[in-house]
């Protein structure tokens, strides 16, 4: 263990910490008055400053990989597409998947799920079911941020909550 170190009285008023701080954050605010006054002026060989986004009036670009709500996706006859194989309730280290499985009444399907509820309250948005999902069922790319509820119960979302969702490009 190190020897306690005797601070002086000027180190001790913090007021050397709080100078370096003000001069780091006017140095940035000089910098970028001038990117942007040259960008102004025609000069284009100048990186651009620091640009303030005005939410939420602006919105920033979301990245194609960003992960949001969850969906089910449909078939052609606008089933859901889920096969009730319970991957994705396995793997959700949060817990917050549920499902029950049924017969399918298509031959060809074995299963189809009766019930399917995501509990947004507990998820951890991990993208692991999404992983696991061998038919492609359940994806997060609806590009909704923003969801609240005013009790646990409202933040269950059920099957045919998330078969409603659309992705984000087609909103």
């Amino acid at each position: 263990m190190q020897p306690r170190v005797k601070l002086g009285l000027l180190q001790r008023t913090y007021i050397p910490e709080v100078l370096i701080g003000l001069i780091i954050t006017a140095r940035h605010f000089f910098v970028n008055l001038r990117n942007h006054t040259l960008r102004l002026m025609g000069s284009r060989s100048v990186q651009p400053g620091a640009v303030t986004i005005q939410y939420p009036e602006e919105r920033r670009p979301l990245s194609p990989r960003l992960r949001s709500l969850h969906r089910l996706t449909k078939r052609e006859d606008g089933a859901p597409r889920c096969v009730a194989c319970l991957m994705c309730e396995t793997v959700c280290p949060a817990r917050c998947i549920y499902i029950v499985p049924k017969e399918n009444p298509d031959p060809h399907i074995e299963k189809m799920p009766a019930r399917f509820d995501i509990d947004l309250g507990r998820c951890v948005f991990c993208g692991f079911c999404v992983e696991a999902c061998p038919e492609d069922a359940i994806r997060m790319d609806t590009g909704i941020l923003q969801f609240s509820a005013s009790s646990r119960k409202d933040m269950i979302y059920t099957m045919d909550q998330l078969l409603a969702h659309k992705p984000a490009s087609s909103q």
